[in-house]
C-alpha cells in the first residue's frame, strides 16, 4: 500500500484473520492495558449520540492513540440498539478507521463489531486469569446469553484450558437454548440453563454479566462463592451497595465512573471513588493485588477502552497486509491541493 490508499476490511475478512488468534488477541490486549497504564496513549472521553425517542439505543465514537509498539490512531464508530435482537439484526454494529500516526492518514477501514466483542471478551479473560486468585474454574456463570458472553466463554476458555462447562441464565429462555447450543457445539463447553439469577451466580467461582439493563437490578451478591471474580462487563448491573461491598477494579478509573454506570452511581452516593481499589493495569504491573483476604469477592467493571479497539485493530490490518486480504482502494485520497491545481 501506498500513500493515500485504503484498505477496506468487512466482517468475513475480520472473522477469518482473526480465527484461532485468542492468544494474539489476548496479548494484545495486555500490551495495549499496560501502555496505557504507563501513559503511552491518548484516551479522550467516549462521545454517547443519544436518541430522545429511544433512550435505549445509542451509538459511541471511541478515538484513541496507542503507542509502545503500536504507534497507531483511530476511531471505533459503534451502534448498540437493543431493539434489533427482535428485527432479527445483532444488537451492536461498529466501524474501526486506523490512522497513521506520522501523516494522519486513514490506512485501514474495518467491520469491528466483531473486534469490539472479540477485544471486550479478552479484556475480561485477561482480568480473570489476573484477579480471580483462588485456581482455574471448572465452570463459568454468566448472565446474558448474547454474543458478547458467548466471547467472553471462548476467550475464558484460552486463558483456562479445563474450563469444563458454563452456568447460564437469560430473560429470554429461548435465547439461553441456543447460546447453550452453540457453546456445546462450537466451544465443546458443557452448558446448564439455570432456574434464576440467584442460582447462576451461587454456581461458580467466576461470573460473567453482559446484559443490557440500562439500571442496576442485582442488590445482593450473597450467594457467591467466596472469592468469587464478577466480570461486570455490562457496567449497570450491581447496586452501589453491592459495588461498595466488593472490591473494585476498573480499566480506567476515569471512564468507568461516568454515563450512570454502577460505579457512577456509587461514587453520586458516596461522594469518593476511594472504594475503587485500582485498575487492571495496576494489578500487571504488581502495584497492587485483587484481595487482602482470600473470601473477598472482586468486581472488575471495564468501560472498554478506545484503545484495546486499536491495539486489536492494529493486529488485524497487519495480518491483513501479510496476507493480502481486503479490498484495497489506491485512489481514495484525492491527490495534494496544489497538484489538483496543474
Amino acid at each position: 500500500m501506498h500513500a493515500g490508499s485504503l484498505n477496506i476490511l468487512t466482517g468475513g475478512d475480520v472473522l477469518a484473520l482473526l480465527e484461532g488468534r485468542e492468544q494474539e488477541v489476548l496479548d494484545a490486549v495486555r500490551r495495549a492495558y499496560e501502555a496505557h497504564g504507563r501513559g503511552a496513549s491518548s484516551l479522550p472521553h467516549s462521545t454517547f449520540l443519544l436518541f430522545p425517542e429511544d433512550p435505549r439505543s445509542r451509538i459511541i465514537a471511541l478515538p484513541a492513540y496507542l503507542g509502545e509498539g503500536f504507534q497507531t490512531a483511530g476511531v471505533k464508530w459503534i451502534a448498540s440498539f437493543p431493539a434489533n435482537l427482535g428485527r432479527g439484526l445483532d444488537r451492536a454494529s461498529a466501524v474501526l478507521v486506523i490512522n497513521s500516526s506520522l501523516t494522519g492518514l486513514p490506512e485501514a477501514f474495518m467491520e469491528s463489531s466483531v473486534i469490539s466483542a472479540r477485544r471486550t471478551a479478552a479484556s475480561a479473560a485477561l482480568a480473570a486469569r489476573h484477579l480471580h486468585e483462588a485456581g482455574p474454574p471448572a465452570t463459568v456463570g454468566m448472565l446474558g446469553c448474547g454474543l458478547i458472553n458467548f466471547e467472553v466463554a471462548r476467550f475464558l476458555r484460552a486463558v483456562f484450558p479445563d474450563l469444563r462447562g458454563l452456568v447460564v441464565s437469560d430473560l429470554d429462555p429461548e435465547r439461553a437454548a441456543q447460546f447453550g447450543r452453540m457453546a456445546e457445539r462450537v466451544l465443546g463447553l458443557r452448558v446448564e440453563v439455570a432456574r434464576s439469577v440467584g442460582e447462576m451466580l451461587g454456581s461458580s467461582p467466576v461470573i460473567s454479566l453482559a446484559t443490557t439493563a440500562p439500571t442496576p437490578h442485582i442488590s445482593d451478591l450473597s450467594v457467591c462463592a467466596p472469592g468469587a471474580t464478577v466480570l461486570h462487563v455490562s457496567l449497570r448491573d450491581l447496586a452501589p451497595e453491592v459495588i461498595l461491598s466488593c472490591n473494585n477494579f476498573a480499566d480506567d478509573i476515569d471512564h468507568a465512573v461516568r454515563a450512570q454506570t454502577s460505579l457512577h452511581l456509587t461514587e453520586q452516593m458516596v461522594g469518593h471513588r476511594d472504594f475503587i481499589r485500582g485498575t487492571l493495569a495496576d494489578v500487571l504491573a504488581g502495584r497492587t493485588t485483587p484481595r487482602e483476604r482470600p473470601e473477598e469477592i472482586v468486581v472488575f467493571s471495564p468501560f472498554g477502552l478506545g484503545v484495546l479497539d486499536i491495539a486489536v485493530g492494529h493486529l488485524v490490518r497487519d495480518l491483513a497486509a501479510r496476507e493480502g486480504r481486503g479490498s484495497v482502494v489506491d485512489s481514495f485520497l484525492p491527490a495534494p491541493w496544489p497538484e489538483r491545481e496543474l
